[in-house]
């Protein structure tokens, strides 16, 4: 027998005794990480009853609730809706023993290669060590299923923190469930999820931007570099843009809208492959989303022959640490992202310390004004 064979096996052992522990003992509920779980006897529904009406261990549903061994997406779907059906809540000793002596605090991203992460990360670093914790980064997607472990979570993380849409809302509404500590960040929690969340303004801050672009620029063909499409950032900056269209009786015109996604990349080939076509409608600034993708926006422009900002002016959004560097330097809006960072920690710290959080956080921006949009020396125009 190879050791993986012998490993499996032995795995496989420890968990029949410790299931067979359960069933024999009325006063078990559970096992979480190693600890076997002990309530006073009750005649509420038990881990023990959901295993049986669903016809797997209690092993499996064990596992299924702390998510820290693999458990197929067919299992878990019938697990939960036994205990949907049984209205069973897990055990707060069990979250207690799952969660505690972590000293950790874990961070979920869509991607960690944006340049658009560095300040998050910055602000949420400083609180979590000036708490004496530990910072857990992982990337994960919506798509994510359950069949595989969550790369965080409380089998390795005192609380959470979201990014955007980094986690579907069904598996936030799971975290919940369970009474699991986090907080989101750019995004609104889903409908009867009761957690805090900090974002920054979207709409007002696009809506003044384009605005400028119109006024003092006199564009009115504006191209936008639309964002990921199941963002809010991307969706509140949307309707800033569409909103400052309408003020000047500007129609919305879909074939102005490329895919940007807040990707350098992914904007670059967008522009690109809308600039080789000879019958591309005519436009006279662009929208990115944000500073990320306006690099590619510089560099499908420029590739092109077009001048920035004398044939088109371009705006972004973030005012990332190389904005200003750029050439010509970006006008943006600023967005206190490394702020974000800082609030969202300490919201998930008030919440593992049994303070009261805030449950909305909104961050001002303002618009830097710098020679992209066709201005001269660089000025801030007031929030």
């Amino acid at each position: 027998m190879g050791r993986r064979e012998e490993g499996n096996g032995r795995l496989s052992t420890i968990t029949n005794f410790i299931d067979t522990l359960l069933d024999m003992c009325h006063n078990v509920t559970g096992y979480v990480n190693g600890y076997i779980l002990m309530t006073k006897r009750s005649s509420s529904i038990t881990i023990r009853d959901v295993a049986r009406k669903a016809g797997v261990s209690v092993a499996t549903v064990s596992r299924y609730l702390n998510q820290n061994a693999p458990v197929s997406e067919e299992l878990s779907e019938r697990i939960q809706q036994v205990m949907d059906e049984l209205d069973y809540v897990p055990q707060a000793t069990a979250r207690h023993l799952a969660l505690r002596k972590k000293n950790a605090i874990g961070l979920l991203l869509t991607n960690m290669h944006n340049q658009f992460f560095a300040p998050l990360l910055a602000g949420i670093e400083a609180v979590v060590r000036d708490h004496g914790y530990n910072l857990l980064v992982a990337t994960c997607h919506p798509e994510f299923k359950n069949e595989f472990q969550f790369p965080l979570g409380d089998h390795n993380a005192d609380g959470l923190l979201i990014f955007a849409d980094s986690l579907s809302d069904e598996h936030i509404g799971q975290f919940y469930e369970r009474e699991f500590p986090m907080v989101l960040i750019h995004k609104t929690p889903p409908e009867g999820v009761d957690v805090p969340f900090v974002t920054v303004e979207n709409k007002a801050a696009t809506r003044k931007l384009v605005d400028h672009l119109i006024t003092i620029h006199g564009r009115r063909r504006i191209l936008l570099m639309r964002g990921p499409a199941k963002q809010e950032d991307s969706y509140w900056r949307e309707v800033g843009y569409r909103a400052a269209l309408a003020d000047h009786g500007i129609g919305f015109d879909e074939t102005l809208v490329l895919q940007g996604s807040f990707e350098r990349e992914i904007a670059y080939d967008a522009l690109l492959t809308f600039l080789q076509d000879p019958n591309h409608p005519p436009f006279d600034a662009v929208f990115a989303g944000d500073d990320d993708a306006a690099v590619g926006v510089y560099e499908a422009l420029t590739e092109m022959g077009l001048r920035i900002p004398e044939d088109v002016a371009v705006v972004g959004f973030d005012d990332s640490r190389m904005a200003p560097f750029l050439s010509p330097p970006l006008t943006t809006v600023r967005a206190p992202t490394e702020e974000v960072g800082r609030s969202a920690a300490q919201q998930l710290f008030n919440l593992l310390e049994d303070k009261a959080p805030e449950p909305e956080t909104l961050h001002p921006t303002e618009i830097v004004l710098r020679v992209s949009c066709g201005c001269g020396l660089p000025t801030v125009l007031g929030k």
